[in-house]
């Protein structure tokens, strides 16, 4: 699921002054450690910081303490908002409607889409994917295709983002796609695709965000186009194609599940989903292998990842319970990073520390898993269009196992799918290399052609193999 890396504006633009507080406070070295490593990882964002702090002027630090102190509060979904700009909170009050536009702006020029001939950064209304209907705040962008614009307007690819953080700094839209991303959204608009790509709930806006759970992203996913096509009347066209990575893969699955019954006015005519992080309710009579405790299991986890579905996931479910108590000493500093910072700055400071999940968490996490996997799960594997899959056969991140079970899944619930496997590529390497079949499939599925699918030659594969050297974004 390591997909974008964080860049750590508000660290650069507006907290130096207040790390250097918490460095001297009680959490002592391993805090140091962890802001030493943030601190080195700025030279990278220097031009973003730049253009960031004459676009974003007035931004506010409301990560990162005042007072030192070797307890992290977790409880209040305020924290781990802020750090971005004034644009992010909706002051007014909020339509009854979900998808209403609520403003824009341009995004600054060095995160800008080379293929895009407009940038926007945007505000939209949706629903609560957590706690009930309530309507919600959610930011993203739109991307319109630079070209002559067809008849009718620009079709729809409806991206989902992987996994950045749980931290508002880490929205796509506020500190601007990873290079892999880019190149990969760049090919869908000059491919004739405008591109609406939301943020997902809590991330960027105020609240928590619910990392993973497919209900809150899908609503997120589907209300960006609806403000999108409201405000882009003319120019977007209503043929919309769900694309999403990683994270963004049960995103993208959550979306077209969800549409027929959430928002039928939104014509979703078919689903890219690449380095697939989902789990389907198994079908009567239908034995698949078990997921291995190492994508399940938080002390077995790799840290970065664990520490995320404990702030994010857990704490969106359970805003009560102090989430603080179910880490060690040594994994409140950790914590801590998790909600001030992004995942590439989680993976340094755990390789740094040469972190386990074992000496992360506490061990007693029943209060969270008791429902985790009711939530994470969908009731059904049945999607209502044509789904593609991509799986690198070197993807170590999301595993392979598990990406044969959920193709098996639709299989059997009768969806039709196209799965093509990569070998050699990694979580990472094979999104830009599936966009030689993606594409194809798009273009059959909006010409209305059938989709024959794979679905009669599916076979298991191994573990995750070797990565292929010399492959970009092979890591």
């Amino acid at each position: 699921m390591q997909d974008l890396p964080c860049r750590k504006l508000d660290l650069e633009v507006v907290g130096l002054k207040r790390l250097v507080n918490v460095m001297r406070g009680k959490w002592g070295r391993a805090v140091l450690l962890s802001a030493g490593l943030a601190v080195a990882a700025i030279g990278a964002g220097a031009a973003i910081a730049a253009e960031a702090a004459k676009q974003e002027a007035g931004t506010r630090d409301a990560r990162v303490p005042e007072t030192a102190g070797a307890r992290v509060s977790v409880t209040g979904p305020s924290v781990g908002d802020g750090g971005v700009s004034p644009f992010y909170v909706w002051q007014g009050a909020l339509p009854e409607r979900a998808g209403a536009l609520l403003r824009e702006e341009a995004l600054p020029e060095i995160q800008a889409q080379s293929a895009a001939a407009r940038n926007i950064r945007f505000l939209y209304s949706s629903t609560d994917g957590v706690g009930g209907r309530d309507r919600v705040v959610v930011s993203g962008a739109v991307y319109v295709p630079k070209g002559t614009m067809p008849g009718g307007g620009w079709p729809i690819v409806a991206w989902a983002h992987g996994t950045t953080g749980i931290a508002d700094v880490c929205a796509p839209s506020w500190r601007g796609q990873h290079p892999r991303d880019k190149e990969y959204l760049d090919a869908w608009l000059s491919h004739g695709f405008a591109v609406v790509a939301t943020d997902y709930q809590g991330l960027g806006t105020p609240g928590v965000h619910p990392y993973l759970l497919w209900r809150s992203e899908g609503y997120s996913v589907l209300d960006a186009v609806r403000a999108a096509l409201q405000r882009y009347s003319g120019q977007l066209r209503n043929e919309v194609i769900v694309v999403g990575q990683s994270q963004g893969s049960g995103a993208a699955l959550g979306a077209t599940y969800l549409a027929p019954t959430y928002a039928p006015d939104v014509k979703v005519r078919g689903t890219v989903a690449t380095g697939l992080v989902v789990t389907f309710r198994p079908a009567d009579g239908v034995k698949l292998p078990p997921k291995p405790k190492q994508y399940t299991d938080p002390t077995l986890m790799d840290p970065a990842y664990a520490i995320l579905r404990i702030a994010g996931t857990d704490r969106s479910l359970h805003p009560n319970i102090e989430t603080a108590t179910f880490v060690t000493e040594k994994g409140r500093a950790f914590l801590h990073a998790a909600l001030t910072s992004c995942v590439r700055d989680l993976f340094k400071i755990s390789a740094s520390e040469k972190l386990t999940g074992a000496q992360v968490f506490t061990g007693n996490l029943d209060a969270f898993d008791s429902d985790m996997e009711a939530n994470f799960e969908f009731p059904s594997a049945r999607m209502p269009v044509p789904i593609f899959v991509g799986t690198g056969l070197a993807d170590g991140e999301a595993g392979t196992a598990q990406q044969y079970n959920a193709v098996v899944g639709m299989c059997t619930a009768g969806t039709q799918v196209e799965w093509h496997t990569y070998p050699g590529l990694t979580h990472n390497g094979a999104v830009n290399a599936s966009l030689r079949d993606s594409l194809p499939f798009v273009q059959r599925v909006l010409a209305g052609q059938v989709v024959q699918g794979t679905c009669g030659h599916v076979e298991p594969i191994g573990p995750p193999q070797k990565a292929e050297a010399g492959v970009p974004f092979n890591d």
